[in-house]
């Protein structure tokens, strides 16, 4: 077999191997210009193709520049100006490929009359393939997972997103380019074969085999049809190393589309070239992975690749090579066990009509199986749903990666219990029962002063009057309790952090836990401010309308006390006529029920007394409440907000990829 001549020629009319094409800037070093040799090597596959079919050298059959519109050096210059990707010169001749490939021309075979080499188009044929285009679901898909990555990027490190992000763009680059062909690497480990059946895929030594390790320095690219431009470039495919197959009509209708990347080996001694792997299998729309009897169970194939992409089993085939080597039923044995170390990393395999991964065995030396991968390659190129595939695995692969940061292991929240709570704690702290109580006591007071014996609101007077009281409630607290009361507040911040973090992924439950922790850093000192505005309305309490009743019959009763006095003194001093009982009726009359009047409206006030120590109790509770409210659950409420809804849009990622309960 014919290998890729990697060197300069010196000789001019050296002759070439047969199959093998060379740009003209690798063979041109000799000192010709790259216009020159182009014409020089085209002049010689001229001869060759009289040679072997009786055309004369230099009659318009057999000389392209006889017959090419153009004709002439320029034309040379224009071909050479193609291999190192002038894009002004695919307009200029019709001869050369849209898309930068090398064409194939084998000896024995003669250029039409048009000038153009067999199976290379005109400018009328050449078309730009349409793009990409992705069903309903997969869109759907992308969409959340960009509205997931955007809602997440000030909740979560960079790192964390990288993979999801790679792949929304990755995504959108596949959909810019053809969705007509479908790209498929062949890798493998050195020594496994893989450059050689894809020489056999291809019809013609495109790749470099040999025993020199490694053998493949850069991948090469074969595609069967035109406008793969785009899909090389992405990949970073050189144009030197573009190539065509060998032209056979039934093979090429066969293969439409499919466009063939030989890799380096994954386990090279080079890093550039694992490095290049990693790259191109991460862009490829699928993956012939070629493995021989001696290394089909290496560690470092299946942890390194296949494990890691057994959610890819629909865009991947297996092929187990140099079964020519096996002797007897060993080749069934191989194959059998390497089944089961697929089935053992994950990977679904194809059979009974099951989606999964293509297992063969073939034998690309002899072309034993060779003809069952393509055609099941062929199939599965005509179907021309790879690159969605892919994608949509793409898509499974960064759902299930975000999976911890996502799924929640229970319900999260803050609950109608956990909100009356943390209430209850913060009106612990102010004070608010205190306050109520204090609120209960005032009312009375004011009672006993409206319905009490005017002696009694004498002497209530002349202590106020000492001592009098600035009618603030609560009183302010010692230091001790004010410490007290902090730790209070400090407690029940901590409380609706940890309950409404419950079950939530780490990074979330530390954006809940720093939103109540800045909520809270005021709220002491909010709330003992709310405190202190927090007072009794101005003046007395209400007073209920039995209050009248009850002060005409206490002022009634200091009547009587009088008239019952001034009698017996009148009597006295003799301006009376004497009569003890009816002044004594009268004074006792008035000075038991004085007080008895009291009892009564002190037993009377305790309902509306109460009433109004739990109205102010209420006012202040709420007042906490809201305080408390507005500084930390509504932040921590936000933060779970936002938590629901990045949790959706994960199901709306995840979607049947991802087989889990994601809260």
């Amino acid at each position: 077999m014919g290998h890729v001549h990697m060197g300069h020629v010196k000789n001019p009319e050296h002759e070439l191997p047969e199959g093998v094409v060379a740009t003209a800037e690798e063979r041109a070093g000799d000192g010709r210009s790259a216009g020159e040799y182009a014409r020089g090597e085209r002049d010689s596959a001229a001869e060759q193709t009289g040679a072997d079919t009786g055309v004369p050298h230099g009659s318009p059959m057999g000389d392209p520049k006889a017959t090419s519109p153009a004709g002439g050096p320029a034309d040379d210059d224009r071909y050479a100006r193609v291999q190192h990707g002038d894009p002004a010169a695919h307009t200029e001749s019709p001869t050369v490929w849209d898309d930068g490939l090398i064409a194939r021309r084998m000896p024995g075979t003669a250029f039409p009359p048009d000038g153009t080499a067999p199976g290379e188009p005109g400018d009328a044929a050449v078309r730009h393939p349409a793009p990409l285009a992705y069903d309903g679901p997969l869109r759907s898909r992308l969409d959340a997972l960009r509205e997931l990555v955007g809602l997440s990027r000030t909740r979560l490190d960079s790192r964390t997103l990288a993979e999801a992000g790679r792949v929304l763009d990755e995504a959108a680059a596949r959909r810019r380019l053809s969705g007509e062909h479908t790209v498929v690497a062949v890798a493998g480990a050195t020594g496994s074969g893989k450059s050689t059946l894809f020489n056999a895929l291809a019809g013609v030594p495109l790749s470099e085999t040999g025993l020199r390790r490694p053998t493949t320095a850069a991948p090469v690219a074969c595609s069967w049809s035109d406008g793969t431009g785009p899909l090389l470039d992405r990949l970073g495919v050189p144009g030197r190393l573009r190539r065509r197959p060998l032209p056979n009509p039934e093979g090429e209708a066969r293969l439409s589309g499919l466009v063939l990347v030989d890799l380096p080996d994954h386990d090279s001694a080079a890093v550039e070239h694992r490095q290049q792997v990693d790259r191109i299998l991460a862009l490829v729309d699928a993956v012939i992975w070629v493995v021989d009897p001696e290394k089909y169970a290496d560690a470092v194939l299946h942890e390194r690749y296949l494990r890691l992409m057994a959610g890819h089993a629909e865009v991947m085939f297996v092929v187990l090579n140099q079964v020519d080597r096996l002797p007897g039923e060993a080749a069934e044995q191989v194959l059998d066990d390497l089944r089961r170390l697929l089935d053992g990393d994950g990977i679904a395999l194809g059979e009974y009509g099951e989606p999964g991964a293509t297992v063969l065995a073939l034998s690309a030396l002899t072309g034993e199986g060779v003809g069952e991968l393509r055609e099941a390659l062929g199939q599965f190129v005509a179907e021309r749903g790879a690159a969605v595939r892919r994608v949509s695995a793409d898509v499974d692969a960064a759902a299930a990666g975000l999976r911890p940061v996502y799924a929640t292991a229970g319900r999260a929240g803050l609950t109608e219990e956990t909100r009356e709570e943390f209430a209850g704690r913060l009106a612990d702290a102010v004070g608010a029962t205190a306050a109520g109580e204090a609120a209960e006591r005032a009312w009375l007071r004011h009672a006993n002063r409206a319905c009490g014996t005017p002696w009694l609101r004498l002497w209530r007077w002349y202590r106020d009057r000492r001592e009098p009281s600035t009618g603030r409630l609560p009183v302010p607290a010692p230091p001790d309790e004010e410490a007290t009361a902090r730790q209070c507040v400090e407690q029940a911040v901590r409380t609706v952090a940890d309950r409404a973090t419950a079950g939530l992924p780490a990074p979330w439950a530390q954006a809940v836990r720093e939103a109540a922790v800045r909520g809270a850093q005021g709220l002491p000192e909010a709330l003992d401010e709310l405190a202190v505005r927090t007072t009794l309305p101005s003046g007395r309490p209400p007073r209920p309308g039995w209050w009248r009743v009850a002060v005409l019959a206490q002022a009634s009763m200091t009547l009587l006390q009088l008239l019952g006095s001034l009698w017996l003194v009148g009597q006295v001093v003799g301006f009376m006529p004497s009569s003890l009982g009816m002044p004594l009726l009268m004074l006792l009359v008035g000075l038991a029920g004085g007080p008895a009047v009291e009892w009564g409206c002190g037993v009377a006030a305790r309902g509306p007394a109460r009433r109004y120590g739990l109205e102010a109790e209420r006012r202040l509770r709420d007042a906490a409440a809201a305080c408390g409210r507005a500084r930390v659950l509504d932040p921590v409420a936000a933060e779970l907000l936002r938590y629901r809804e990045v949790r959706e849009q994960y199901a709306k990622v995840a979607g049947a990829g991802v087989g889990a309960r994601v809260g």
